[in-house]
């Protein structure tokens, strides 16, 4: 197995410093996905790598659907190395929705696919959307895992806040599990460091 932490390292995607997450909860670290896939060979190997952990426990898939934005090219490369199709949702006001002319049959398979797991909110909006449609969410995949919730191998037990099911797998590449802090318990604010939002400040 590659070492993805070294991975993200090297592409610049492992950012220290001082984060709001979009949790609403500081961070002295944060994992920026999309500086690992605007190398599109890159993107590719870790997409097969994550294919073959899919394929190994016998998941079949029909398509992969993605939350936008983050979600979009993790989803489109899995989808290519799994050989489906790919479709995103996305959020228009305010509400996850299925868009731009893709369409999902009764009893289709579906796997949601993000760039990185936190809680697995985002992806459970884009669960709700495939199953109100009568398709059916059969996994749950992402390139790295902040550690909350349980991927499939891992032995670790998910964390109260994690909102993915526990009946239905998920497969990620990587553990990335950072001390996260409320922000009025968070010591670098007490040092007076200033949380920037990622995106906000070039990142």
């Amino acid at each position: 197995m590659a070492d993805i932490e070294k991975i993200y390292r090297e592409s610049g995607a492992l950012l220290e410093g001082h984060f709001i997450l979009s949790s609403g909860k500081h961070s002295k670290y944060y994992l920026q996905s999309a500086k690992v896939l605007e190398d599109p060979k890159r993107a590719e190997e870790l997409a097969k790598l994550l294919a073959e952990e899919i394929v190994k426990n016998g998941i079949e898939v029909d398509t992969v659907c993605a939350p936008a934005l983050g979600g979009v090219l993790a989803g489109y490369e899995l989808a290519r190395a799994l050989g489906v199709r790919s479709i995103f949702v996305e959020r228009k006001d305010g509400v996850m929705q299925l868009r731009r002319g893709f369409e999902l049959s009764r009893g289709e398979r579906v796997l949601i696919c993000e760039d990185i797991i936190t809680t697995g909110g985002s992806a459970m909006e884009a669960a709700a959307v495939v199953e109100s449609k009568g398709a059916e969410v059969v996994a749950f995949a992402a390139l790295a895992n902040r550690g909350l919730c349980s991927r499939s191998g891992s032995g670790k037990e998910a964390a109260a806040e994690c909102k993915l099911p526990a009946q239905k797998p998920f497969f990620a590449l990587e553990d990335f599990e950072f001390e996260i802090f409320e922000p009025q318990e968070c010591p670098l604010c007490a040092e007076g460091s200033e949380a920037v939002k990622p995106g906000s400040r070039g990142n």
